[in-house]
């Protein structure tokens, strides 16, 4: 009787002494699953703006190259960013994840990005996909890290960042042996990439 009383009373033991069923982690009414929670939604959010940006870039060089002998690789790469991008936004609807709130900025500016640098020369876009899925693929090191060190029973989400991130690595890989190299200015452009790529990363965790 008492157990009753307090089910009925106390939405948040409910799961603890009332139901045979397990706790829903992404529950607010758990106070110890608050920290988690935000770590995790910082996670996604980023990544689902990261592949957001990656797909946008990639359609900015398919306007400039797409009948290139170049247009089919990054044909190629971009498809595999769009299931890269349908994954996290199912992640985002599944768990509850406010998205950025800078996509339309990311639509924009990304698309900026990979055209500006297309009309450079092919090399260029490629030292462009260099340098972005560079940065992209240390920024999924990163999270691997501290999934393992703070929640490794999180094995869905690590799984698809080690996976897209050995698919980065592929293209980074892919843009080299396209000589992204022997772009113009490479020794100004990549850094400068990097840099802007960076900074999207840092602001997409917080906005």
């Amino acid at each position: 009787l008492v157990v009753n009383r307090i089910c009925l009373r106390r939405p948040d033991v409910q799961h603890r002494l009332c139901s045979t069923k397990p706790p829903n982690p992404w529950s607010p009414m758990y106070p110890e699953n608050q920290k988690r929670r935000e770590f995790i939604e910082k996670i996604i959010r980023v990544d689902h703006a990261g592949e957001l940006g990656a797909i946008r870039i990639y359609d900015g060089q398919l306007a400039v190259l797409k009948n290139s002998e170049y247009g089919s690789k990054i044909q190629e790469m971009r498809d595999q960013e769009q299931h890269h991008l349908d994954t996290f936004s199912k992640l985002v609807s599944e768990r509850r994840v406010r998205p950025t709130a800078l996509s339309p900025l990311w639509n924009i500016g990304a698309y900026a990005m990979g055209m500006s640098t297309a009309l450079l020369g092919k090399e260029a876009a490629m030292a462009c996909t260099e340098a972005v899925e560079d940065v992209i693929s240390e920024h999924y090191n990163d999270q691997l890290r501290d999934l393992m060190e703070k929640y490794p029973e999180d094995a869905e989400l690590r799984d698809i960042i080690r996976q897209f991130r050995d698919e980065e690595q592929e293209h980074q890989h892919t843009a080299i042996e396209h000589h992204s190299q022997q772009a113009p200015m490479y020794s100004l452009l990549y850094p400068a990439i990097k840099g802007v790529t960076k900074a999207a990363v840092w602001v997409a965790t917080r906005v």
